[in-house]
């Protein structure tokens, strides 16, 4: 922990001065002067959630007249998503995005959502996170790690990228892919017969290039803006994952925000992250239009039942077995959501 805070304390200083970022260095400052904040996103400037971040900051200045001004700095200038919420739970980060499953390292509980197939449609994700799985989360994230959850951006349903075509799960066969440090999306590709690699996000191109993975795995829009289409021509509708991407803020920061203030910049940002969900399916969209029509990729339809089937009947053989709070509040979302 002690080198990655180091690592993320030099890029701090490179972008600004960690002076600027310790907002409790400075003067008290009056309600009438604009609160400044810093928002980290690791994912890249291009992405939809760099824009969706950039949303939000527009929302908030909106909403507050002005009072609240928020910088986006992306694609990881201020660190890893690690990196970034280790500060951020020291008032070192103002904002922070990063996966749901960065969380599990403080509350093992959130594990629950990183279940391959568990929603069947994006009205079960947002009613889980937008109602008391995300009540759940809060609750947790303000008493374990001293961080306000204040939305949930995405970067959705995640599919496999292959240099070959994968049209049936015994194409998984011998299959090396790159997953991330997760075991139950691990788990799910050892039940379809590939080799899941976790290895850091920055590393899947030159692994793909070299040969040391076959594959990899993420939202599609991705593929295009990380060009890994170059080197993987195959794109298979596997909807094995849905990534949530948590915006979390300090509580030094949240405690700079005057409680007059606190109703408007929330719904701001609402605003804000419903925004990039939309942003983010209107990006995989055209993704999917570019890259078949421009740089030579194959989309390919999978039979995900085989998958389905094949993932839980190791999950049972492994014995995973989630909070029973948590099961429940999950259970009812998708109930709701048929």
């Amino acid at each position: 922990m002690k080198s990655r805070l180091a690592r993320a304390a030099a890029a701090l200083m490179a972008a600004g001065g960690l002076a600027a970022v310790f907002s409790g260095c400075s003067a008290k400052k009056t309600e009438q002067e604009v609160i400044h904040l810093k928002m980290a996103v690791a994912d890249a400037d291009n992405s939809a959630q760099a824009e969706g971040a950039r949303e939000i900051a527009r929302e908030v200045e909106k909403a507050t007249d002005g009072m609240i001004q928020i910088e986006v700095l992306a694609g990881g200038t201020l660190g890893g998503e690690r990196d970034t919420i280790e500060l951020a739970m020291l008032g070192g980060i103002d904002i922070v995005t990063c996966a749901n499953s960065v969380f599990t390292q403080w509350i093992p509980e959130m594990s629950i959502l990183d279940q391959p197939y568990l929603f069947t449609n994006e009205a079960q994700a947002h009613g889980a996170v937008d109602g008391r799985v995300g009540d759940l989360i809060e609750r947790e994230a303000l008493d374990k790690l001293n961080l306000h959850v204040i939305g949930y951006m995405e970067s959705g349903f995640r599919n496999v990228f292959s240099k070959e075509p994968i049209q049936s799960i015994e194409d998984f066969h011998g299959v090396k892919i790159r997953t991330m440090q997760n075991p139950y999306h691990m788990a799910a590709f050892e039940s379809f017969g590939a080799i899941p690699t976790a290895m850091a996000a920055s590393e899947q191109f030159t692994a793909l290039q070299q040969g040391t993975i076959d594959a990899c795995e993420n939202a599609v829009s991705n593929c295009l803006n990380n060009g890994f289409y170059e080197v993987t021509k195959n794109i298979t509708y596997t909807n094995h994952a849905f990534v949530y991407i948590l915006v979390s803020m300090s509580d030094h920061a949240w405690n700079r925000i005057p409680e007059e203030l606190r109703p408007a910049f929330m719904e701001a940002v609402n605003r804000g992250y419903n925004t990039e969900r939309k942003l983010l399916k209107q990006a995989n969209e055209d993704a999917v239009k570019i890259m078949e029509e421009e740089k030579g990729v194959a989309f390919h339809d999978i039979d995900v039942t085989a998958l389905q089937e094949a993932y839980k009947q190791l999950a049972e053989k492994k014995g995973y077995r989630f909070d029973q709070e948590w099961q429940e509040a999950l259970e009812e979302a998708i109930r709701e959501n048929p």
